[in-house]
């Protein structure tokens, strides 16, 4: 069933268009995965589906009495608000019934009243809506959240993204918009909100930059790219086999335009009588091929940087404590840092990586032991928050204020404007203010400004969050030749397994352990402590059973099912290229999605039975 329908979507904003004739349909039961560059109009696509916004151009048709929930980047909330409080803000029918319900019993009694208060009771009977505050509180004590009576404005950055996400699933929504959702939380929390979408079925539609999270929840993926939507059906890693397909079909197809473009306009050069009917035609179809040749767009140039020259000695840590609160974030945790250590922080919200990062940048004292510094180290930070960012400033005069001149590779220098132009900020958008910049584009300038100072050791605080996953995947290529130190406090596992062979483990009571390994290898010899009892349990009681030959049946049926799995796999490469083709007619685009997901539910199965008879044959 249909939730929403969209039919030639236009945006522009800030004179640019984002997107032109976008056309799909979500149905229930699909959770898609919605993917971009910074700037390209995620979010923005999100806001008119939700009706924050509206399209400059097209449709988008609800199924009637669809209910529609929004989790945006940026969680607004009363500092002075109770965690139960934010709960009656939310803008759900149900919680507005709640809320008004709330209201009138503080209000003087009275005949009237008795009768609003009677009405609402039934409403909210009727809706089931007495629970959503047990299930709101549920959800939180689940992800480890905190408790109704706690202040907003005291939780962190990952628990009021919690207490948002608790809200946005208390009730019950056909469809779910997800804006950067794993932003902050924790790694248990992410695997939760995994593993809710998943067994509740959630239709929904995430951004997000966390390609586990893209791999382990997402049946489709949409792909915002130069204005247009791709679509692909299945795992994340199917869009990235199925995208190097499309980049490849692209490229031949602008070879083939480009060599008859080549001949036509040697023709038009002869002096071509244009005053004729074949040849006015013939000059058309020239403009039109020319409309057709895609200028490739400049891939950003990978991050790169000269650390400067360290001494031997870089930062030691000899037995340094931190307590808030009366409660020990860490103790007596002593560690030598050697030049190219390429170190993880991984733990919970709360467990102190920001503070231990603020305590290396001098940020935050220590309450005992002691920091020292070698001569040469040159100490940069990527925070979470964006705080040495004057968001008056111009993204030029950001960048100048640091350098006027940087240094990119060893005898290589350019200014401060060609700096932006190799990390994706055209000279178009030098002269704007920061403040007009999205999200995404925000942090990566910010991420730019701190490579430009040339450290040698290097502070990232959650370095993932809003970027797009180009950048990302430039980030790992500039960590990976970075010569120096790198700390990385993350909860993106994609990018710890990337970027660092070492990880600290915060756990209870101020432990901190050190793990020599990635983020996989931890996560492996975590399971295999956990499933080594049941393993052995299940290997000592399990029997083998007799193999038997093949029945005449079975026989006919294994020499047939070949043929079967070959037709099935060709219907689906077809389906998998119409997705991919941008010309393809989006009308039927439901109807292709379900023979798709059939083909592959059936091809699985013949594949199972295949496997059984041939081991039954052999065996």
């Amino acid at each position: 069933m249909v939730i929403v329908s969209v039919e030639d979507l236009e945006k522009t904003v800030k004179d640019a268009p984002l997107f032109t004739k976008l056309s799909f349909g979500i149905d229930s039961g699909m959770r898609i995965g919605l993917i971009g560059s910074n700037g390209c109009g995620k979010s923005t696509l999100l806001k008119i589906l939700y009706g924050l916004t509206g399209a400059d151009e097209g449709t988008v048709s609800y199924r009637k009495d669809a209910y529609i929930a929004y989790l945006p980047q940026r969680i607004e909330f009363d500092e002075n608000e109770s965690v139960e409080d934010f709960l009656y803000r939310g803008d759900h029918p149900h919680i507005r019934t709640l809320t008004r319900y709330r209201s009138l019993l503080s209000q003087k009694d009275s005949g009237k009243l008795r009768v609003q208060l009677s009405e609402l009771q039934h409403e909210i009977e009727l809706s089931d809506g007495w629970n959503i505050v047990n299930r709101y509180e549920s959800l939180l004590s689940e992800m480890a959240g905190p408790s109704l009576t706690d202040s907003m404005g005291q939780l962190s950055g990952g628990m009021v993204k919690k207490v948002a996400i608790a809200r946005t699933f208390a009730t019950d929504c056909d469809l779910v918009l997800l804006d950067e959702i794993t932003n902050h939380l924790d790694i248990p929390t992410i695997k939760w909100v995994q593993q809710y979408l998943i067994a509740n079925q959630v239709t929904t539609m995430i951004v997000t930059h966390d390609r586990y999270f893209l791999e382990e929840v997402c049946q489709m993926i949409f792909e915002l790219d130069q204005r247009n939507l791709y679509t692909y059906p299945g795992s994340y890693t199917t869009y990235l086999e199925r995208k190097e397909e499309r980049y490849r079909a692209q490229q031949s197809q602008q070879e083939r335009i480009k060599n008859i473009l080549r001949t036509e306009l040697k023709w038009l050069q002869r002096g071509a009588r244009a005053r004729t009917t074949k040849a006015a035609g013939r000059i058309e179809r020239i403009e039109q091929l020319k409309d057709l040749v895609v200028t490739p767009q400049k891939s950003r140039r990978e991050f790169s940087s000269v650390s400067s020259r360290t001494s031997k000695k870089i930062i030691d840590l000899d037995s340094i404590t931190k307590t808030y609160d009366g409660h020990t974030v860490f103790s007596e945790f002593t560690h030598s840092f050697l030049k190219g250590e390429k170190i993880g922080l991984i733990g919970p919200n709360g467990s102190g990586k920001s503070t231990f990062m603020n305590i290396i940048a001098g940020r935050v004292d220590l309450d005992s032991g002691s920091i020292s510094y070698g001569a040469h180290t040159r100490i940069a930070y990527y925070d979470q928050l964006d705080a040495l960012i004057d968001f008056s400033m111009t993204v030029l005069e950001f960048i100048r204020d640091i350098a006027e001149n940087i240094t990119v590779e060893k005898g290589l220098t350019v200014s401060a404007s060609r700096f932006l132009e190799m990390f994706g900020f055209p000279s178009s958008q030098h002269r704007q203010s920061i403040s007009l910049l999205s999200g995404g584009e925000r942090r990566r300038l910010y991420l730019v400004s701190i490579l430009a100072r040339n450290p040698n050791f290097l502070l990232l605080d959650e370095p993932t969050n809003d970027l797009d996953i180009e950048t990302i995947g430039q980030t790992e290529n500039f960590i990976s030749d970075f010569d120096g130190c790198v700390l990385i406090a993350s909860h993106d596992r994609a990018f710890l397994d990337a970027c660092v062979d070492t990880l600290f483990v915060f756990g209870e009571q101020g432990s901190i352990e050190k793990f020599p390994g990635t983020y996989s290898d931890w996560e492996e010899k975590k399971e295999q402590i956990t499933l080594r009892p049941k393993n052995v349990k299940k290997r000592e009681n399990r029997t083998v059973q007799r193999k038997e030959g093949l029945t005449f049946k079975e026989k006919k049926e294994l020499e047939s099912i070949t043929d079967v799995i070959e037709s099935l796999e060709s219907e689906i490469a077809q389906l998998e290229q119409s997705f991919a083709d941008p010309l393809t007619d989006p009308s039927d685009l439901k109807e292709r999605t379900m023979r798709y997901q059939e083909c592959q539910q059936e091809l699985e199965t013949t594949l199972d039975r295949w496997t059984y008879l041939e081991e039954k044959n052999e065996g």
